[in-house]
């Protein structure tokens, strides 16, 4: 017996996922060209209001920085630090939010103690939360045919 029904669902995620790391343009079923339930209406085109970086998001980005400055692979490292690879790349991706020690031990992996990975992690969150906290410089839009020169 055959079905020659189709295998693709249609999901609705239940909270629209406003991470900045998902690219639209890399996920089909994300740009909004192609989905008319996640097109912006009129209120949400100015985009959704800066919300305080998580700390998972920061410390995977730490690592994951580390590691690609270092030239090594996911599974090196993971290897090194006894840590699953799908786990690291969870971490390293924002997804899970690992214990001091899974920290420590990526850290030793990547010959960094765990106090240079949240130093780094701490400068990153500074960086992030300055960044959002500038005030917007609003132009006026240039005319046609006018020319702006910026020094």
């Amino acid at each position: 017996m055959s079905s020659h029904a189709s295998n693709h669902a249609r999901v609705i995620p239940l909270r629209p996922d406003l991470r900045p790391d998902l690219r639209p343009d890399l996920r089909p079923d994300l740009r909004p060209d192609l989905r008319p339930d996640l097109r912006p209406g009129p209120a949400e085109s100015a985009g959704p209001p800066s919300k305080e970086p998580l700390w998972r998001d920061i410390v995977g980005d730490v690592l994951r920085r580390e590691r690609l400055a270092q030239e090594r692979t996911l599974k090196d490292v993971a290897d090194a630090a006894r840590i699953s690879l799908p786990y690291l790349s969870e971490i390293e991706r924002g997804l899970k939010e690992a214990s001091s020690e899974v920290l420590a031990a990526a850290a030793h992996a990547l010959g960094l103690g765990l106090a240079d990975v949240l130093a780094l992690g701490r400068s990153e969150l500074l960086r992030l939360t300055a960044a959002a906290s500038r005030p917007a410089v609003h132009r006026a839009p240039a005319r046609q045919g006018e020319v702006r020169l910026a020094a």
